[in-house]
């Protein structure tokens, strides 16, 4: 352990120290340009492909160009917001899918909300499932909302500047601006509001650790199906799921990071991979390629008019210069039935 001993430096300097350390810049104002908008920090992550590898002063490859930098911070750019449209869709599919199968399957005739309200019953959960913090967590947003419902409500019953008829109707606006508020303003048992309702508001880690929870198989199962997937491999896929959207969400790096747990593919033939890349270390079970064949199999199934794969392959072709065997992606990737190339198409 040493004290930090790195000084903040200015647009200027940070232009200069790329060019110490043997980077091209060919328009020092235009990638100041972007070091201002993107910063220096963020950059980083990108420059070191082009960097000697263990190197404490981070020289750059002879003939590496600042624009190939910023060529690839683009194509991540750009990759990250097509995975995040497919997670998005894929997230709302298992939303609906919690609700179309789980609801009706627990409603009773003689218990009106056992259907509605499946959840608040500990027994759908197995023991390792933490139960008491999901509701926890439920509750403590329902007093949360209904407390800023109280205050709002005050502050303009206290308005002189309104009538009573339009309290009334300043009132019923805020009730209607979320569910949760609508539901403590209307309802009183039970505390929480329904099924459909509780789902929305879940992060899609929360909707992971839900699905993983339920007791039993025939409930996995029955959510699954509609994705073509079994029941466990579509538990590791949330997994894996919830993790790259985090990383989209806070616009991390993407396109060569490696997977913290490789998620767990199908055994058809179109999903064996190569345990390690040839004459390297790269795993593509566990890197972003994984990801994009579970990806598209849920969008073929989610969406099957998406272009969602014709997009992905385009935007490889468009950017010849990322090195994809660092995504984990084989050398034959190109005939893989996922996304065979067109003939007038060409990596």
């Amino acid at each position: 352990m040493i004290p930090f001993f790195k000084p903040s430096i200015s647009l200027d300097e940070q232009i200069a120290l790329l060019q110490q350390r043997g980077l091209s810049i060919k328009e020092p104002e235009r990638a100041k340009h972007y070091l201002e908008v993107i910063s220096f920090f963020r950059l980083s992550a990108y420059m070191r492909p082009f960097q000697k590898l263990h190197h404490e002063e981070h020289p750059f490859n002879e003939g590496s160009e600042f624009k190939q930098v910023v060529a690839l911070y683009a194509f991540d750019r750009e990759l990250r917001l097509l995975i995040m449209d497919a997670v998005e869709r894929i997230e709302v599919a298992t939303r609906s899918m919690f609700n179309n199968v789980m609801g009706p399957k627990y409603q009773q005739d003689d218990e009106p909300y056992s259907g509605s309200h499946w959840y608040i019953d500990r027994n759908h959960f197995n023991r390792n499932y933490d139960h008491n913090r999901l509701i926890k967590s439920l509750s403590d947003k329902q007093d949360k909302e209904r407390g800023i419902l109280a205050r709002e409500a005050a502050k303009i019953n206290n308005s002189p500047q309104h009538t009573l008829q339009k309290k009334a109707e300043l009132i019923n606006l805020k009730q209607r601006e979320n569910y949760c508020r609508y539901y403590v303003s209307h309802y009183n048992e039970p505390n929480l509001p329904p099924c459909w309702a509780v789902i929305e508001e879940l992060t899609l880690g929360e909707l992971s650790h839900l699905y993983k929870g339920l007791v039993k198989d025939s409930d996995r199962k029955a959510i699954a199906k509609r994705f073509n997937v079994p029941q466990d491999k579509f538990a590791s896929w949330l997994h894996t799921l919830t993790f790259i959207r985090n990383c989209c969400a806070h616009h991390a790096r993407l396109w060569n990071r490696e997977l913290p747990i490789a998620p767990k593919l199908l055994r058809d033939a179109e999903w064996q991979l190569p345990t390690v890349l040839p004459n390297s270390h790269i795993q593509p079970a566990k890197r972003l390629y994984s990801v994009l064949l579970l990806l598209a199999h849920l969008m073929k199934e989610v969406s099957p008019d998406s272009q969602w794969t014709d997009k992905l392959v385009q935007l490889i072709v468009k950017h010849p210069e990322v090195p994809v065997r660092n995504m984990g992606f084989p050398e034959n990737w190109a005939t893989h039935p996922f996304w065979a190339l067109k003939d007038d198409e060409n990596v």
